[in-house]
């Protein structure tokens, strides 16, 4: 049973030989500590048989205490701890920390207890599992471990990375939370935006976001179907990573500019593949690399595995190492004619297939993303104290709070416009109508992020440039929101694209 002790018994403790103070009603004993507290042991003493309840939350996340509790020998008599320990999967309790269908007090046409359901698990399995591990990669830059893979596929996670589908049919999606044939893009949405709470943008990507966005080719695609199933078994099953090697040097979001090279050898049995891709997200560590190429009169898509002539090298970028940032190099490599996706000549079908769900996949990442910094700048503000007053009295931050918050929510709401279409149309109508949308919704979430980015590292102040302590979340969304801002298509070129998809429905006569 725990010791209980009274203030005049802590107050006691302020000795060179005994530490102690009072947190939030629990006790510690920081006596042997001292001499190893990383800030010194000046600030220590400095609360010895005090309360330094105020103190540590001026300085701290309360996630720190966790990493101490050995410290801790008793509580206070007669009083009780006011400060809230999240348990895995529970839903925050900080206004606009979550999208307003997950409050009681709000409804939602949109949602039933299917997407509850997922939801719950979803952050269960997040942060028991994705946030240790996502941490830990982004510490030592290393790549997502065959560990938390191989349980990601048991659980079915990999399925529904790839949204709705045929493929979901019998599969045993997190533990039965939600039924493969009843999966929509709404539960998609759900997977996509929970994913993302594991703070670290490098392992976001590193958790085979190349497989999300290059394995639909194969499923599209690829006409020998048992060599798709087999692909399939392994990709979704995490025994092998794929990818999606599209960008160049020379040819970002102008797809057309490809200058890497296929050419069929005389027996037609063969392509001949050189050139060089650079950006590519997963490719350091990829088995399968579904590779835009430049045939004899345009723009073609192969399947090519990892073997001789394939030499990759990690490219460092702003954000960690654990994504597996790859610049590539084909040199006369040997691909199988049957690896061609969809026709010769004719791959830009095939690229262009997958740009709206990947585009739509960012949007919910960067939306997710932009209330996380939301609820830190919450959480600070109505700690910190400065000048004798918290952060939150003061209007200035108020009204910093007040823009961040309206960015969020709108741009919430629009996603799940979006996305009661695309669970409303079939795919042609899909591509025909929602490209631009889509785009434009890319576009602006990512201008809202650096709007949101630049209020949260003024209202955090220094401990937002510091990756570690209170801002570490903020340090790193301010310096890797730009991501979303280029990969799948820049601002720009979606934002003409929305403009001129739009154009083309307007009507002819003059208005």
């Amino acid at each position: 049973m725990s010791k209980t002790f009274t203030r005049a018994e802590v107050a006691k403790h302020n000795t060179e030989d005994s530490v102690w103070f009072v947190i939030d009603s629990k006790v510690y004993d920081v006596t042997d500590f001292v001499d190893a507290h990383p800030g010194g042991e000046s600030v220590l003493r400095q609360v010895a048989g005090e309360d330094a309840t105020v103190a540590f939350y001026n300085l701290h996340r309360h996630e720190v205490l966790s990493k101490y509790e050995d410290l801790c020998i008793g509580t206070l008599e007669g009083e009780k701890p006011q400060v809230i320990t999240p348990k895995p999967g529970d839903l925050s309790t900080v206004p606009y920390a979550e999208p307003l269908w997950l409050n009681p007090v709000y409804k939602s046409p949109y949602y039933n207890e299917s997407h509850r359901r997922l939801q719950k698990a979803m952050r269960e399995f997040t942060e028991v599992y994705l946030y240790p591990e996502a941490q830990a990669r982004e510490a030592d830059g290393k790549y997502i471990s065959q560990e938390v893979v191989d349980r990601m596929a048991s659980k079915g996670i990999l399925h529904m990375a790839l949204g709705p589908g045929k493929h979901l049919h019998g599969v045993e999606l997190l533990d039965g939370a939600v039924k493969g044939e009843e999966y929509d893009y709404f539960h998609d949405l759900i997977v996509s935006q929970e994913r993302v709470r594991t703070n670290a943008r490098g392992f976001q990507d590193g958790q085979l976001a190349g497989m999300v966005i290059g394995l639909p080719c194969i499923m599209n695609y690829m006409k020998d179907q048992k060599r798709k199933k087999a692909i399939f078994d392994e990709v979704l099953g995490g025994k092998k990573f794929l990818c999606l090697a599209i960008t160049e040097a020379f040819a970002g979001s102008d797809v057309a500019g490809l200058r890497t090279t296929a050419t069929k050898t005389p027996d037609g049995k063969h392509y001949i593949v050189n050139g060089t891709k650079k950006w590519i997200t997963n490719g350091s560590f990829c088995d399968y690399f579904v590779t835009g190429v430049k045939t004899d009169k345009g723009l073609s898509v192969l399947l090519i595995e990892r073997g001789e002539g394939v030499e990759t090298r990690t490219i460092k970028t702003s954000y960690s190492t654990a994504a597996g940032t790859a610049y590539i190099t084909f040199d006369n490599v040997k691909v199988p004619a049957e690896n061609l996706l969809g026709e010769e000549n004719k791959g830009i079908y095939v690229i262009l297939s997958n740009f709206n769900h990947e585009r739509w996949t960012m949007a919910c990442a960067t939306i997710r993303g932009c209330r996380t910094v939301v609820e830190e700048c919450l959480k600070w503000a109505h700690q910190r104290i400065v000048f004798n007053k918290r952060l939150i009295e003061q209007p200035v931050i108020r009204q910093k709070l007040a823009k961040m918050i309206a960015l969020c929510e709108s741009h919430q709401a629009w996603l799940e416009t979006l996305t009661y279409q695309m669970c409303n149309m079939p795919y042609k109508q899909q591509a025909q109508h929602l490209g631009g949308p889509i785009g434009l919704l890319k576009m602006s979430a990512t201008r809202a992020a650096h709007d949101i980015a630049d209020d949260a590292v003024q209202i955090f102040g220094g401990r937002a440039l510091t990756q570690s302590g209170m801002g570490r979340v903020v340090e790193m969304f301010s310096r890797t929101y730009k991501f979303d801002a280029i990969l799948g298509g820049a601002e720009e070129v979606l934002g003409d694209l929305g403009v001129r998809q739009a154009m083309r429905q307007m009507p002819n006569a003059k208005l």
